[in-house]
């Protein structure tokens, strides 16, 4: 029995990126699940023996191999015998910068890692990359978080990547998958690569069908004002990566891949306000009323002070929104008619919103 570190957490040291919060990935060779129970680790996974250490909680899997039996990510058998190698069970890795291991110092880099890792090349292991459509999405979210260390995927990787669009594996993603590799890619620093690269394979038109994606066909990257935007919150990125797209399109991509509410509430106030917003004081009493009736926002504070942030990252002045949302929520209910004090609030909100006007307009 040997344990060795195995992926992400040698990558992320190797450049120099790990910290405490890395998640290990521990290989155990030579062993077997009766040996792993023996030794008091507690068994997790479902599909294949993933162990949790009885000190560390860390994650410990049998080292394996895969063959693929149906379409899809689920579609594979395994071989988690005592006979599979180190090497074999890296070979089975998406990347080749994912694909290297340690042990009490050493590394064991069989298909080149460091040396791509270097280069900032994304690049796959081997053929086997194209039977698991996820990969398409992981690739894309690499690129992303390592564009600020100018990561490039290899040519042959996009080629493979757009083969897996058309012969329809990528088809298969199922919406969770989907959603959870868009929001690690969300909360990286320039998540613009993960669309960039999506759209020159061709995965974009697939994964996200509902969305107008005609503008996105040319070379240069249109997704860069999604870059070193100054929040870490996704759902707000979401909302500014949709501003454009119309509600009904933002609520079928929503329902297909299966997001928080928080995210499509968002999503569609930013697209219904973005444009009104930058010409808030020119729009009339009647439409502001509006606009603060539909985003709720004294009720709904939270995700009002969300679409403020929203505004404000897209250059808008809310300075203004901000000062009438202030007034409209210091009424005074006790001066006014109790005997219709849903109408009175009312009236009183649309003389504040004609007050603000006149002033904003002197």
């Amino acid at each position: 029995m040997k344990v060795y570190l195995a992926g992400g957490a040698v990558r992320d040291c190797l450049l120099g990126i790990a910290d405490d919060n890395t998640e290990k990935d521990w290989v155990v060779v030579g062993s077997s699940s009766a040996e792993m129970l023996d030794l008091g680790y507690r068994q997790v996974g479902k599909d294949f023996p993933v162990f949790l250490h009885p000190g560390t909680q860390e994650e410990y899997a049998l080292a394996r191999l895969e063959r693929k039996i149906g379409k899809g990510y689920k579609g594979f058998e395994f071989d988690t015998s005592k006979i599979v190698t180190l090497e074999q069970d890296l070979s089975r890795r998406d990347l080749t910068i994912n694909a290297m291991a340690q042990k009490a110092g050493e590394l064991f880099d069989p298909f080149n890692g460091q040396e791509d890792l270097n280069n900032g090349i994304l690049r796959h292991v081997s053929d086997a990359f194209s039977e698991d459509p996820v990969r398409v999405l992981r690739v894309a979210r690499f690129a992303a978080r390592f564009k600020k260390f100018g990561f490039k995927v290899a040519h042959q990787t996009h080629q493979l990547m757009s083969q897996m669009v058309i012969s329809g594996e990528v088809d298969t993603l199922t919406p969770e998958r989907v959603f959870k590799e868009l929001n690690k890619a969300l909360s990286y620093e320039t998540p613009s690569a993960f669309f960039k690269v999506l759209t020159v394979c061709g995965g974009y038109q697939k994964v996200f069908p509902s969305l107008d994606n005609q503008a996105h066909q040319n070379h240069s990257n249109s997704f860069e004002f999604l870059d070193n935007l100054n929040t870490n919150k996704a759902h707000i990125k979401f909302s500014i990566w949709l501003k454009d797209e119309n509600r009904h399109n933002i609520k079928v991509l929503c329902n297909t891949i299966k997001c928080p509410k928080q995210y499509q509430q968002l999503s569609e106030l930013t697209s219904q306000f973005y444009q009104f917003s930058q010409d808030f004081t020119n729009q009339s009493s009647n439409e502001i009323f509006d606009f603060f009736t539909k985003t709720d926002a004294l009720r709904r504070k939270d995700r009002f002070e969300d679409l403020l942030t929203t505004f404000q990252l897209l250059a808008i002045d809310i300075a203004p929104i901000k000062h009438l949302r202030d007034s409209l929520k210091d009424i005074d209910i006790s001066k006014l008619d109790k005997s219709d004090i849903g109408k009175a609030i009312q009236i009183e909100r649309k003389l504040i919103i004609d007050l603000f006007l006149k002033t904003a307009k002197k």
